[in-house]
């Protein structure tokens, strides 16, 4: 049966953390999950009662949910340290505040699994999706995804959703060649994907914002308008060992 990592990577969520990793494996552990799961907390150095909660909720689900400090803050950096240390078949990450709707979550795995894709992304952009957000948030993602596809000419449709899959030989082959370690990670992941020849397969989400988010927009968008400019200058998929994937 297919392995599934699922990592939640958190920074000071010592309240979030007790209302939903319950929620997330009760989900996980029913009939509409078909796959073998572990559930990893990614601890990006915490400074709150954080890894306490983690280490408490890894103790209550032995075997199911691991907790994992990591002496280094960033998302992204998170989830190169988890991912590339995973034995799964399959590495995937959420966001804790769970904005995104849990029955997405099979399909996107099953996506990879069943349907011989290589990344799956949760998508707000889809046509089939729902959600609930600010106006303004909005029409930054959508702008921003508009901005990637002209710069870079690619397929997929949302870049920042906190909802993603990968198989691990893609992850193998793609996580060493990202350079960012923060928020930019995601957009990094899929240019480097389909650069590489890799099949990314959108799934529309419901999704819900988090009115408590800890993203700053303003340094965010700068962040991300640097990486697009690295990204297009330096075309690290050019360095990846081997010919692209559909070569």
């Amino acid at each position: 049966m297919t392995t599934v990592d699922v990592v939640v990577p958190v920074y000071n969520e010592e309240r979030a953390l007790p209302q939903s990793i319950p929620v997330l494996r009760e989900f996980l552990a029913s009939p509409a999950f078909p796959f073998e799961w572990r559930i990893v907390i990614a601890d990006n150095a915490s400074i709150d009662s954080t890894p306490a909660v983690g280490k408490e909720l890894a103790g209550v689900n032995s075997g199911k949910v691991e907790y994992v400090r990591i002496e280094r803050k960033g998302r992204g950096f998170a989830l190169k340290q988890t991912w590339l240390a995973s034995p799964m078949d399959i590495v995937s990450y959420m966001d804790v505040d769970l904005s995104t709707g849990l029955e997405a979550f099979p399909p996107l795995i099953g996506s990879i699994a069943n349907d011989r894709y290589d990344v799956a992304i949760g998508s707000r952009l889809a046509s089939q999706a729902e959600i609930t957000r600010s106006l303004k948030r909005r029409v930054l993602t959508r702008g921003y995804n508009t901005l990637i596809k002209a710069m870079f000419g690619i397929r997929f449709s949302d870049a920042q959703c906190g909802f993603k899959a990968v198989s691990r030989e893609a992850a193998q082959r793609i996580v060493p060649l990202i350079a960012d370690n923060n928020w930019f990670f995601d957009t990094e992941l899929l240019i480097l994907a389909e650069k590489m020849g890799y099949r990314v397969k959108d799934v529309p989400v419901r999704w819900v914002e988090d009115t408590d988010t800890r993203v700053k927009i303003t340094a965010t968008v700068t962040e991300d308008l640097r990486g697009l400019l690295r990204l297009r200058t330096g075309q690290p998929w050019r360095r990846a060992d081997g010919k692209p994937k559909n070569e």
